[in-house]
């Protein structure tokens, strides 16, 4: 080989070295405004969803009064309440889901020996026997130092039964149903604030069009009353699935907003509805195909938003996504009405970039319920008899619970992809907070399955302190946490950063979530 070309064939070498090695380090930045913030990011988007479906309630929350074997409070697993409390959920809502409109309450109250029993039609065909109604309910999220947010039962209940339930939960004078309170052993009412009128009225609930939905809406709110006239109840629509704008046109379009506080959505992320796939033996074109479904909680947002806004500029009606989470086939050998899921590291990047994007949004979203707190979908709980562990969901949860009641500070993601098969996503997902101490929370997560990315977090407005890192990480997407090693999976001080000026500049390793906490 001539000397020319000898030379050629080097340069061509060091170009495509130079060009993989760009691939492979590929990079991204954070510009945190931290003096553009205006709206809080309420506490609670970080909300919780406990149905009568499987091992949710029965097994989950609640273990009988009689149980020996697992401690207990009137029933309910202490080692749950104390990992509750300690993720600081804000809320829960309860009974339904679809379980909501075949429930009458009535029956779940007074002695538990003398409740009727009924069919769970929608998840199992077993037996539910009402040993936990409203009085144990709610008596748990005061154990639990949470909201409740109740389901009412539109689809086959009445106006009369949902007025009395709220006479029977709120009401602290001689009434009827005040009265039978007491007499089950309830003096003081348990002032709930939250009220969902029916769920999904479009499928379960009745399978009902949006105007048939929005006049039964009307007529159950106008029968709604806490008697103080402050508007002490937050009335709550059945809202859309998904992308079903017409939805919500409908509903802001025919419900006058003086009867209106918010509207629901439900987005799950699921592969395909008739194939579903494994929670922990999946290709990464599964988790592809599952990640670019949560990531279109963006544009759900932004668009039910916009309906919004026509019908209310003012942004006094909230958008509650009280429904979210992952779908997979249930574990092997479960009953299939049960949706008894694991929850591996995909859950993580699930939920650490769908709480990134309720925060962004949080002038509009004021409350977002995952599906579901035990047991259920992508929990942040699992139990079997007296042993309990926490998910990587829950470990997500816990680190972003920071953000809950803080100043939303606005971030500009300049992203790099994640790419499989000749399609791409963005990597990068963000959103940053400021505390009332002061301190400003960074969220980020790397979603890509490969790569590990170089980020660079520049904060603006605000000189840089001391910072503080933690992260989620794992060898393996398909790593979760099992009874035999519950803590396989658990967050761990992040190093791998370094200050530069008024920029935090680290390695984000491949599907991992980091929280950086930034003092001035």
């Amino acid at each position: 080989m001539h000397t020319f070309q000898r030379l050629v064939f080097v340069l061509l070498l060091a170009t495509a070295s130079s060009f993989l090695t760009a691939q492979s380090t590929a990079s991204g930045k954070i510009i945190v405004n931290a003096d553009l913030g205006k709206d809080t990011i309420s506490k609670h988007i970080y909300g919780h969803f406990s149905e009568h479906l499987g091992h949710c309630i029965y097994g989950g929350f609640y273990v009988g009064e009689n149980n020996a074997k697992i401690p207990n409070i009137k029933g309910v697993r202490t080692d749950v309440v104390d990992a509750l409390k300690a993720l600081k959920i804000p809320n829960l809502r309860w009974p339904g889901g679809c379980f909501a409109d075949t429930y009458h309450w009535k029956d779940g109250i007074g002695p538990k020996s003398e409740r009727p029993s009924i069919v769970n039609t929608w998840w199992g065909g077993v037996t539910e026997d009402n040993s936990f109604g409203t009085h144990d309910f709610l008596d748990m999220c005061e154990l639990l130092g949470t909201e409740p947010y109740l389901s009412a039962n539109v689809g086959s209940g009445t106006v009369k039964e949902l007025a009395d339930w709220i006479q029977y939960v709120n009401h602290d004078g001689t009434s009827p149903m005040a009265d039978l309170r007491r007499k089950n052993g309830r003096e003081k009412s348990w002032g709930v604030k939250y009220w969902g009128i029916g769920n999904e009225m479009w499928g379960c609930g009745g399978h009902m069009t949006p105007e048939f939905y929005a006049n039964i809406y009307r007529q159950y709110v106008t029968f709604m009353t806490d008697w103080t006239n402050t508007g002490g109840l937050f009335r709550v629509a059945s809202g859309a699935g998904g992308n079903n704008y017409n939805w919500t046109e409908v509903l802001m379009r025919d419900i006058p907003l003086r009867m209106l506080d918010a509207v629901a959505l439900h987005h799950y992320s699921v592969i395909d509805w008739n194939a579903k796939g494994s929670a922990t033996e999946y290709s990464e074109g599964q988790y592809f195909t599952i990640m670019k479904k949560a990531l279109e909680m963006e544009e759900l947002v932004q668009r039910h938003t916009t309906i919004m806004d026509k019908y209310d500029p003012k942004k006094r009606v909230a958008l509650f996504v009280d429904e979210w989470g992952g779908w997979y086939n249930v574990e092997p050998g479960t009953n299939p009405g049960f949706l008894y899921q694991q929850n591996t590291m995909r859950d993580a990047m699930i939920a650490a970039t769908t709480l990134n994007i309720f925060n962004n949004h949080c002038d509009r979203v004021k409350m977002a319920n995952l599906a579901q707190t035990i047991n259920v979908l992508q929990a942040v709980i699992l139990t079997d008899e007296e042993k309990m562990l926490l998910t990587p969901t829950y470990h997500v949860m816990k680190m972003y619970n920071v953000h809950q009641d803080a100043l939303l500070l606005p971030v500009d993601v300049q992203n790099c992809n994640y790419t499989f098969e000749n399609q791409s996503l963005p990597a990068l997902s963000a959103s940053a907070s400021r505390d009332n101490s002061g301190v400003t929370h960074i969220s980020v997560a790397n979603i890509d399955s490969k790569e590990t990315k170089s980020v660079t977090v520049e904060l603006r407005g605000i000189a840089v302190g001391t910072v503080e890192a933690e992260i989620l990480r794992s060898a393996k997407l398909q790593d979760h946490n099992t009874f035999d090693q519950p803590d396989a999976i658990k967050p761990a001080r992040f190093n791998g950063f370094k200050r530069n000026g008024n920029s935090i500049e680290m390695e984000l390793p491949p599907f991992s979530v980091v929280v950086l906490a930034v003092k001035r």
